[in-house]
């Protein structure tokens, strides 16, 4: 496995060994090297802060804020917590790592299970991929118990390593959707994370009351009653661009993105929410075009099987 000390020659120029950032992503180590200061690259803030609350499936504004008292509907998001014991969860890790790790950007070290794809002229093959690892055989026949993942066939396994001495962290972005199917599923192992949830869209998220009358913060500018002045309003809106979403994943839980939450809300993990050693290991179904009916349906179809054969070693 990769340590830190030493020098390596990468496309950015010579970096710390043990840093596999390129571009303006960075992480601590490489920070460090190059004096500190702020990191290369850094999300927009946003002012908007939300919870999500899987038993009401709804985002709701944080205590103490000027949207304490206010939610709106935050579909297509599934939390099942406990999905393995303690005692499974350090076997996945050990088994994980008796395979190496290799750098990879912002601080994370990973394992791929999975084809070779170039995203950008959409094309892929086999390659080396001889399918998922033996210890997910009974991860994946697990998430076929619950209803939400019944017909749920993974044709990709991604596990990723976050730890804050590397500033570990994972810039907001959606998956792919020609390749990856609906659902993406990702088991969250050794320790809680926050999963932060954002959009790039000027449209406006209508926020509902959930505080009684009297109690919830309103701004009187936003209100949407008739009366601007009104500061007891039913509902008011903030830009979508202002709010970020903040869904806790506690350790051993998993987690399945679909609908809006997969296909218009990006997911990141911001740098201060890695407190300890994590562990996300990340599966991926395909898209329509490679399921029957669709027009790479023969190449779907041997993915499938050789993903599911539960033979594979980390590409």
């Amino acid at each position: 496995m990769a340590t830190a000390g030493g020098w390596s020659r990468g496309g950015c120029g010579a970096r710390p060994r043990g840093c596999g950032c390129k571009g303006v992503r960075t992480c601590l180590l490489c920070e460090r090297e190059r004096g500190g200061g702020v990191p290369g690259a850094l999300p927009p803030q946003k002012t908007a802060h939300f919870i999500y609350c899987s038993e009401m499936g709804l985002a709701v504004g944080m205590e103490k804020s000027e949207f304490a008292g206010w939610a709106f509907p935050f579909p297509g998001v599934a939390l099942i917590k406990d999905f393995v014991s303690a005692e499974e969860e350090a076997e996945l890790v050990r088994l994980m790592d008796q395979d190496d790790w290799k750098l990879s950007q912002s601080g994370r070290r990973k394992q791929d299970y999975g084809p070779r794809v170039n995203f950008r002229k959409q094309k892929l093959k086999p390659g080396s991929f001889h399918g998922l690892p033996s210890f997910s055989r009974e991860i994946v026949r697990r998430m076929g118990m619950y209803p939400i993942l019944e017909t749920f066939l993974p044709v990709e396994q991604c596990n990723l390593d976050y730890h804050p001495e590397r500033g570990s962290a994972i810039d907001p972005h959606l998956d792919d959707s020609w390749l990856w199917g609906e659902r993406l599923v990702s088991l969250n192992l050794l320790s809680p994370t926050v999963l932060s949830m954002s959009r790039d869209s000027d449209e406006r998220l209508q926020l509902l009351s959930m505080a009684p009358q009297g109690t919830r913060n309103s701004v009187p500018n936003e209100t949407k009653t008739g009366d601007p002045e009104d500061a007891q309003s039913t509902w008011r809106s903030v830009p979508c661009d202002h709010v970020e979403v903040a869904i806790h994943l506690p350790a051993r839980s998993l987690l399945v993105l679909f609908g809006a939450a997969r296909h218009q809300w990006k997911h990141a993990i911001h740098r201060r929410h890695i407190e300890s050693h994590r562990i996300c290991a990340t599966f991926r179904e395909l898209s329509a075009e490679f399921c029957p009916g669709g027009k790479q349906e023969e190449l779907g179809q041997e993915l499938l099987e050789i993903a599911l054969s539960f033979q594979g070693k980390p590409v």
